[in-house]
């Protein structure tokens, strides 16, 4: 197998550590390990005692269950947790995926989505949300790009970098479509849990459809990247068993300590995202009034869920701009050129507290 460079992340190794204002990130306000230790009162000695032999391939068993309660109707059984997200990926599009495949993207995607599927020798087709109507999508054009060597529809709900979120209609109507073409349906669903409206939260794909694969992690809701941990749900037994006999040629397991802390967050779930919903909602306030002093410049769609949005640049050119505003302010946003050569607008996270400091920093510069 063969990838391109992975362009969002090497822009992230060029900047993420120099520049003082990180205006551009995609997971939520983190916490210390002092921070989730608290949470519990037995959680420190627990740690202190705890073995760092090897752990189990398929997950500790109680972080599987602690995984197990995000579903309706998914079991411990049908969990397999994984080094993060992207190992998640990468082992899926090796297991499910053969030369010749022809797999479905929404789009604009993080470039993994779609670039294993290549490596593995599949076509790729993009299934574009409009940014006209908030970046929704169109299952009419969904149908059009089906063909009879469509395997997979990757779908990713609530969207990086758009916010956008789809109707519960929406989403029944997408299984439909799964069930009349027999398509897989590969959901990232790594910001479920942050909507605004709890009303809006769709069902995982993987409660709903025997065929569909529901990702998820620890990085993004629960602002616990460095843990290093995330899972895929589902239905489907022979691919799971896939999928865990791959990950013998990835990670094999995963970190004792990084499982350990997984676990007693996910038993305080609600706090940790009660307090970066919080944040969000602050966030976007300010952000609301920011837009709307300079709508000028941007185009701004509010999202409903998630903690990043998309925001178009009415003039100029993307790229520029956002290395003039990290040269000069020390402020970072990610251009939508790495999303896609056409996308002349920028990732925004709203997701940390600091965002005030950024926001004002941002402000003087276009004053300037």
């Amino acid at each position: 197998m063969h990838l391109p460079p992975f362009a969002l992340e090497r822009y992230f190794a060029i900047h993420e550590f120099s520049a003082p204002y990180l205006l551009c990130s995609s997971d939520c306000e983190s916490l210390h390990v002092g921070d989730l230790l608290a949470l519990a009162p037995e959680a420190r000695e627990q740690l202190d005692a705890l073995w760092l032999g090897y752990t189990e391939t398929l997950g500790h068993p109680d972080l599987r269950r602690a995984i197990a309660t995000l579903y309706d109707n998914i079991t411990d059984e049908q969990i397999l947790v994984h080094a993060g997200a992207e190992e998640a990926i990468f082992n899926f599009m090796n297991v499910v995926l053969a030369p010749g495949d022809h797999v479905i993207v929404h789009a604009p995607y993080y470039q993994s989505l779609g670039e294993v599927a290549r490596g593995v020798g599949a076509q790729v087709s993009e299934w574009q949300g409009d940014p006209s109507t908030g970046w929704a999508l169109d299952l009419d054009v969904l149908a059009s790009l089906l063909t009879e060597r469509t395997r997979v529809v990757v779908v990713n709900f609530p969207h990086n970098p758009t916010g956008f979120l789809p109707s519960r209609q929406f989403i029944d109507e997408l299984c439909a479509l799964s069930e009349r073409h027999g398509f897989v349906l590969f959901s990232d669903e790594v910001y479920r849990g942050l909507e605004l409206d709890p009303q809006d939260r769709l069902p995982a794909l993987a409660d709903l459809n025997p065929r569909a694969i529901s990702l998820g992690v620890m990085s993004k809701t629960y602002g616990l990247a460095g843990l290093r941990i995330g899972w895929i749900a589902t239905h489907d037994r022979r691919l799971f068993d896939a999928m865990a006999a791959f990950k013998d040629y990835t990670t094999i397991c995963n970190s004792a300590p990084s499982e350990f802390l997984a676990t007693l967050a996910l038993r305080h779930a609600d706090t940790i995202v009660a307090r970066n919903v919080q944040i969000i909602r602050h966030n976007l306030a300010l952000l609301d009034a920011f837009f709307g002093a300079y709508a000028h410049q941007f185009d701004w769609h509010r999202p409903k869920a998630g903690s990043v949005a998309f925001p178009a640049l009415r003039t100029g050119n993307v790229d520029v701009f956002c290395a003039d505003l990290v040269e000069k302010a020390g402020v970072l946003l990610l251009p939508g050129t790495l999303y896609g050569p056409q996308l002349n607008a920028f990732r925004l996270g709203f997701g940390r507290k600091n965002l005030p400091d950024a926001l004002e920093r941002f402000a003087d510069h276009l004053e300037q």
